[in-house]
């Protein structure tokens, strides 16, 4: 991609994202005049100009409804068949979603790029997490196993089997518009659930070319494209849904706010709920700590995804020893960091979603320093000229004298608080001492004091890494968070099990009738 300015202009990203929905099949490069398949459009609004760019049109094959009632109506009907199709073969259908993903992961990083302003190898690296959790989760389809337990009564077989849930309700936030759906949707697909699929506001074609995909994977694989559905709409169809009977499950991603707001919902009709909600995570540095590592992890950490991440990293708590040291390394390392158009090949820090969070920034470092912190570099909104309804913001560091309210807090911005310690007690204590629990990490080159941050009496947090940041995850572990950030997991390890309903049975194949703990009734 060439020529930075052009992708300012909303005529060159309608017409990106036009063809990226041409080249996944959803818009088929077909006019309306000439297509005999009813066609709407979708207002596209990128963070990149801070404004609508256009519309986009896409093929109307019943992929979308603003009837949360319609939706879960088919994604119920379709379970019914759905549930007892074997798990490998179910499998299927997320392979061959993989294979599309595959296929088309260009045009979906595209649209990635255009609605949530993303750089090109972030999105590109979304969409091959997709792909990685639909690997896992074909694998995982042969091994959805259960226990033999050893029974007291002779005769008897005690057995532990996990048995498909229902529709599953996914509700994504903006920051990860395809890859938390996939965390779930593969999941669910495999467990032998069906999917109905309310994303962010923010990135409709992002959530329409997926939904896309997905039913053409089912098509390919023999099934009904129906296991996948999607709604769109404000927070009243996400209400709608989490108030859904029919819905046993519902998987938020968003904020703490929003999360209270759904859980309640959910808990009054005892439904489920699995909550990746609120962040505030923090990086300890050791003096033993490699700094070139520290460095290096910490910016991207903080300012990658131009801190919009549920991981990335907000707070920094260094050693008195080092802390001088390690803001002015990361401080000069900040100064390089290219801040501009996410099309262009040469940027790293792209926009905030909107003038709201660009808002949020310049409030909270101003809270920050009445708090008596110290801005040490950044802050400062970028190219207004050129985008001046964008929300470019220069990452930030503050040091802070202790951890204030606006600390505690999160800011969805790239912004750094730093304070420094004394000892491990007291670093671990700052580190736990705020609402959110989701992701920790420690620089240090002493076993003892890695060992005791992943330890009981360590990090609180649902992720602690050991001389990594906290931001970024692979498939392979379960992701999730503890407090406020509500004490879900998804993607990887055994997360699978809160998609599924355990069931355990006793099969007498006696001929007799003992019973349990001695009783007798004759």
């Amino acid at each position: 991609m060439t020529g930075t300015a052009t992708y300012f202009d909303p005529t060159s990203l309608r017409e990106i994202a036009q063809r990226a929905m041409d080249s996944i099949g959803a818009g088929d490069g077909t006019s309306a005049s000439s297509d005999s398949r009813a066609r709407s459009s979708v207002s596209v609004r990128s963070p990149i100009i801070g404004r609508a760019a256009g519309s986009v049109s896409f093929v109307d094959d019943a992929t979308i409804t603003t009837n949360v009632d319609d939706a879960v109506g088919r994604a119920t009907s379709v379970f019914a068949h759905w549930r007892s199709v074997p798990a490998p073969r179910r499998g299927e259908v997320v392979r061959h979603l993989g294979d599309e993903l595959r296929r088309h992961k260009d045009a979906l990083a595209d649209l990635v790029q255009i609605e949530v302003g993303k750089i090109r190898s972030e999105a590109l690296g979304e969409v091959q997490e997709m792909i990685d959790i639909c690997d896992f989760a074909v694998g995982l389809s042969r091994q959805l196993h259960g226990l033999t337990i050893s029974s007291e009564r002779p005769g008897h077989r005690l057995a532990e089997t996990w048995q498909p849930l229902g529709p599953v309700g996914v509700i994504s936030a903006f920051n990860f518009p395809v890859a938390v759906w996939s965390w779930n949707a593969a999941l669910a697909l495999i467990c032998g659930d069906t999917v109905v699929w309310k994303p962010s506001d923010a990135t409709p074609l992002c959530s329409l070319a997926t939904t896309v995909l997905a039913r053409r994977a089912a098509i390919t694989a023999g099934f009904s494209a129906d296991v996948c559905q999607l709604v769109f709409g404000d927070a009243s169809v996400g209400r709608a849904l989490a108030s859904d009977h029919r819905v046993p499950l519902i998987s938020a991603t968003g904020s703490t706010r929003m999360g209270r707001l759904v859980a309640p919902i959910v808990a009054e009709r005892f439904g489920r709920s699995i909550l990746e909600l609120g962040g505030n995570n923090a990086a300890i540095v050791a003096p033993s700590a490699d700094l070139d590592l520290v460095v290096r992890g910490v910016t991207f950490a903080a300012a990658g995804t131009a801190g919009q991440r549920c991981t990335s990293l907000r707070r920094l708590i260094v050693h008195s020893s080092r802390v001088d040291e390690v803001v002015d390394r990361i401080g000069r390392a900040y100064t390089q960091l290219r801040v501009g158009n996410p099309m262009s090949s040469d940027t790293l820090v792209g926009p905030l979603i909107d003038e709201k969070a660009g808002r949020a920034m310049t409030a909270a470092i101003e809270q920050a320093v009445a708090e008596g912190g110290r801005l040490v570099v950044g802050g400062e909104r970028c190219l207004a000229d050129a985008a001046p309804d964008a929300a470019y913001m220069r990452p930030a560091i503050v040091t802070m004298p202790r951890q204030t309210e606006i600390v505690r807090t999160e800011t969805f911005a790239p912004i750094l608080y730093v304070m420094s310690y004394e000892t491990m007690d007291e670093a671990i204590a700052i580190q736990n001492d705020v609402p959110q629990g989701l992701a920790s990490s420690i620089f240090t080159t002493d076993l003892r004091e890695a060992e005791r941050f992943t330890g009981p009496a360590g990090s609180d947090c649902g992720i602690a890494n050991v001389n990594i940041g906290p931001s970024g995850a692979e498939i392979g572990g379960a992701f999730g968070g503890e407090k406020e950030t509500g004490g879900g997991r998804e993607s990887g390890s055994d997360a699978w099990k809160a998609y599924m309903r355990r069931q355990t049975q006793t099969i007498n194949y006696s001929n007799e009738l003992p019973l349990a703990q001695g009783v007798v009734f004759e």
